[in-house]
């Protein structure tokens, strides 16, 4: 494994709520935080992280994106928590974290919205929104 591992979304609000140093990177894309809703941590207050792993709505890798994250994760010790859709991006953004000197980058399992269901739609079997953590839309 190119990163620290793998966290379950409870597990990730629970490392976030009990480590005043850990930061939630939200890697979706800005159409996705808008429309679809990001994690809310001001109860615990936190502010999510929004740096895109892809631009919107080129599709391209964010070439920006470690000197993003840098800016909102100084100290490459502390825990750097990655959310995206399903799990997926997160890994890549784990990765290139980890590759760039951090040496607790995560990825949460599951995402924001999970796999799909039965009938393709997302946020129904798994997920930060499924699980019942705290997130707001819009």
């Amino acid at each position: 494994m190119a990163y620290a591992g793998d966290l379950s979304p409870d597990q990730a609000f629970e490392l976030v709520r009990s480590n005043p140093a850990a930061v939630l990177v939200d890697v979706r894309t800005r159409a996705e935080w808008s429309y679809v809703g990001v994690p809310d941590l001001t109860a615990l207050a936190k502010d999510v992280a929004l740096v895109e792993w892809t631009t919107f709505p080129e599709g391209a890798r964010n070439s920006g994106f470690l000197d993003q994250v840098g800016a909102v994760a100084a100290d490459k010790a502390a825990p750097v928590l990655f959310l995206c859709r399903s799990g997926v991006r997160s890994v890549a953004a784990a990765e290139a974290a980890t590759a760039a000197g951090y040496t607790e980058a995560y990825n949460i399992l599951e995402g924001f919205e999970g796999p799909p269901d039965a009938q393709n739609h997302r946020g129904h079997t798994a997920g930060w929104k499924v699980r019942g953590l705290p997130w707001k839309q819009g």
